[in-house]
């Protein structure tokens, strides 16, 4: 598959959600760039933005199976993975298979489960593979994880365990809309919703082949050694207990290969990795908790690290 053809398809994704969310482009590129990347999204923002609406319509855009878990604080990891169930007529256990078997898997409000049901996810999000009573069942291809969670202010809400937040790829925020997009909102709205009218773009064949033509989008290795500085610079910063692991130095490379796809490009610039570093790496770092007192947040950290080291002329 050429460039051209993943710049096409990718843009069809996004003119698909656009449909359904309103003057977000920069988070629905991030999310759709996400997928092409072959990992899972986090959506984090209050309730109402369209967390749940973005997620459903990209699943839906993508085809394949789609299943939707809505965790709860009564959830149990086996009502996510699946469980043995005794087979009368045969006389033994068969595995019945949770709604984690599918290519799009979304995670509703996962931060309002209890971490053991969190947890459930872990194996599937980064082997692509669940363990159940001693039997390891592989997971369908493509495999794609849409979390949504609330702040961890309100009510009712967990934090995720640093080893989860690791796994996924990148972290996209949505914001309020602004006065004109919202009134647009409410006309798409009068008659009907309009993810009613969202229909596939491809098939899940076409959706694997997509994420892998994306891994051939060249990156040159003075490239690589800014991403694995900007990184490294992560785990000695005087702010942060906890900088990123070589997971999140991979997610900023496979991230800024589909951001480049999605322009047109069959090579990265040191702007596509600028333009990820943030919703790629703030998630994974850990701000230490007196500087978080004084409202340092980990965005500011990676945007600070990103000004003090010099991009390589490609």
């Amino acid at each position: 598959m050429t460039t051209v053809q993943v710049t096409e398809s990718a843009l069809r994704i996004i003119e698909s959600i656009e449909t359904v969310i309103v003057g977000k482009r920069e988070a629905v590129e991030l999310t759709v760039a996400g997928f092409l990347s072959g990992g899972h999204i986090l959506i984090e923002d209050i309730p109402g933005v369209g967390k749940t609406m973005l997620a459903r319509t990209l699943a839906l855009s993508v085809g394949g199976s789609f299943k939707r878990i809505q965790f709860t604080p009564d959830l149990l990891p086996a009502d996510v993975t699946g469980s043995s169930v005794f087979n009368q007529l045969e006389g033994c256990f068969i595995f019945r298979e949770g709604p984690i078997f599918a290519n799009v898997v979304l995670a509703d409000e996962i931060n309002r489960a209890t971490p053991k049901s969190q947890a459930a996810l872990l194996e599937a999000m980064e082997e692509f593979q669940v363990t159940a009573d001693g039997v390891t069942y592989e997971l369908p291809k493509p495999f794609f994880v849409l979390a949504t969670e609330n702040p961890i202010e309100y009510e009712g809400t967990y934090s995720l365990p640093e080893a989860q937040l690791d796994r996924f790829i990148m972290r996209v925020t949505l914001g309020y809309p602004d006065a004109a997009d919202e009134v647009e909102i409410l006309t798409r709205q009068i008659k009907r919703h309009p993810i009613e009218a969202v229909t596939p773009v491809f098939d899940e064949a076409e959706a694997a082949a997509l994420q892998m033509a994306v891994r051939d989008v060249f990156l040159e290795e003075s490239l690589k050694e800014y991403i694995v500085a900007i990184v490294g610079r992560t785990r000695e910063h005087p702010d942060l207990d906890l900088g990123a692991s070589p997971r999140g130095s991979i997610a900023l490379m496979r991230c800024s290969q589909a951001v480049a796809a999605i322009a047109g490009r069959d090579y990265v610039q040191p702007d596509d990795i600028k333009r990820v570093a943030v919703p790629a790496l703030a998630h994974r770092v850990i701000v230490k908790s007196e500087q978080s007192i004084h409202g340092l947040r980990a965005r500011r950290v990676i945007e600070e690290i990103l000004h003090g080291i010099p991009a390589p002329t490609v």
